[in-house]
């Protein structure tokens, strides 16, 4: 059976199709990846960076390659598609700058007659499933710290995205030996057979639904897990905040990619002083915004990946509008494009019983609220069962630090700082999984100790 891929931006025309992997291919391909990973682990740190530096060389080599594609299938503009890919191959290669230091065995405690120390083991196999959003950065995330920790990887791509999986899947075994990376096609279903087969570890990134059954279906085999998942990020704008400092960055972060992003700020949360100022502001932003195909430069917001993905907010916008919320700005799918594309909006008048503020939202829909206090402020941002990305906006300091430590969340920043960086976790609470990737941190997700006590 084939998996049909086609293109957002044009009607869903086809595109190309990849071969569904059988489901009792699934063992086979399991024990393989076994086989494949001993010998992995047994290049060495040194070993299995020196072939992935090879790697990341090929990665650079197509970076247009891989942005067209990227764009042609499920969407994102197509220079944010090239940025994308050249910041999935920065991480990429931070890894391997940093992996034989984090990975060096570490002496706890010697004396004259005995030496303790721990090492950082890889798990085995890891089956490491990804979204379609960032198809490119997804799999640098997911894969490339398992690939230097010696790890062997079965990789799975969303379905929405198969031929960018196909794409990649074809680079990375031009260069590493047969088994390290495998990648299968499909569903949910084959995704859910790799999860509840013979691997060591499962690194997953996605919806809270789908990381929950995984969870449960680890559980009973005691197999760990790394999830990465959903989140409804708020953004509180205090009074006195300089508006014209920090109005793109507010923008980028709720429009970037369409707003399909897991740390999108979806939720803006404005002090009743400003509130007027920022609507207005955001508004006048939107409307010089370009709305068409991906893969024309002069796009600023292209389609959602797919009509599924258009149908879903549809469906929360409405259920917001049949509650009393009022839209600013957008609130349709323009006329003259024909695809999955919806036009950026605005909506206030938001209450807590909405789908727009209850569920996470992936697309270009931004609600924005008041409060009058911080501690009501607070309050709307901790309204969520997600817990991934926060951001706060105020040039008074003290208060940044007081309302960050107040607010349920991984990883928060202030006005144009972002949290985003090779050296620090990607992380959520709650809902949102936590997850760790990048840095020490990642590498001590994708690895187990082993503590030996020697004589000397």
């Amino acid at each position: 059976m084939k998996l049909i891929s086609t293109n957002p931006s044009l009607a869903y025309e086809t595109i190309g199709s990849v071969e569904i992997t059988a489901i009792d291919e699934i063992e086979n391909i399991v024990i393989q990846s076994h086989n494949s990973q001993i010998k992995w682990h047994n290049r060495g740190v040194t070993g299995r960076i020196k072939l992935l530096r090879q790697l990341s060389a090929k990665f650079s080599e197509n970076v247009n390659r891989l942005a067209e594609l990227q764009s042609i299938e499920m969407g994102m503009p197509i220079n944010q598609s090239i940025a994308d890919i050249n910041f999935g191959i920065e991480y990429f290669n931070s890894y391997l700058d940093k992996g034989t230091e984090y990975l060096k065995p570490t002496i706890t405690f010697e004396n004259d007659t005995e030496s303790d120390t721990v090492y950082f083991e890889p798990y085995g196999v890891v089956a490491c499933i990804v979204p379609w959003n960032y198809p490119f950065s997804n799999f640098v995330w997911q894969c490339g710290q398992n690939l230097v920790a010696g790890n062997s990887v079965i990789f799975k791509h969303s379905e929405e995205s198969p031929l960018c999986g196909k794409l990649i899947d074809e680079i990375v075994n031009s260069i590493l030996p047969d088994g390290v990376f495998i990648e299968i096609y499909g569903d949910g279903s084959i995704g859910e057979k790799l999860v509840d087969s013979d691997v060591n570890l499962i690194c997953f990134t996605g919806s809270t639904t789908t990381g929950i059954k995984i969870n449960e279906l680890a559980a009973s085999r005691l197999i760990p897990t790394s999830l990465e998942l959903g989140g409804s990020a708020p953004g509180i704008i205090f009074e006195g905040t300089d508006i014209s400092k920090v109005i793109n960055t507010i923008y980028n972060y709720r429009f970037s990619n369409c707003g399909q992003a897991c740390d999108a700020l979806k939720r803006l949360i404005v002090h009743e002083s400003i509130f007027d100022q920022v609507v207005l502001t955001l508004s006048k932003i939107i409307s010089e915004k370009r709305i068409g195909n991906a893969i024309n430069p002069q796009t600023d917001i292209g389609p959602l990946v797919s009509k599924r993905q258009l149908d879903l907010l549809i469906e929360q916008v409405s259920d917001a509008t049949s509650k009393g919320a009022k839209i600013i700005v957008g609130g349709k799918q323009p006329k003259n494009l024909n695809g999955a594309y919806y036009e950026p909006t605005i909506i206030t008048n938001v209450t807590n019983d909405m789908q727009i503020w209850n569920q996470e939202v992936f697309g270009p829909v931004l609600t924005i609220v008041s409060f009058k206090t911080e501690q009501q402020a607070i309050a709307l941002a901790n309204d969520t069962n997600y817990g991934l990305g926060a951001y706060i906006f105020t040039d008074d300091n003290v208060k940044f630090n007081r309302v960050a430590n107040q607010l349920q969340s991984g990883m928060i920043s202030q006005n144009n700082l972002s949290y985003v960086n090779v050296c620090n976790p990607f992380t959520g609470y709650n809902m949102s999984g936590g997850g760790r990737e990048h840095a020490q941190f990642g590498f001590g997700a994708v690895t187990r100790l082993r503590l030996i006590v020697n004589e000397k």
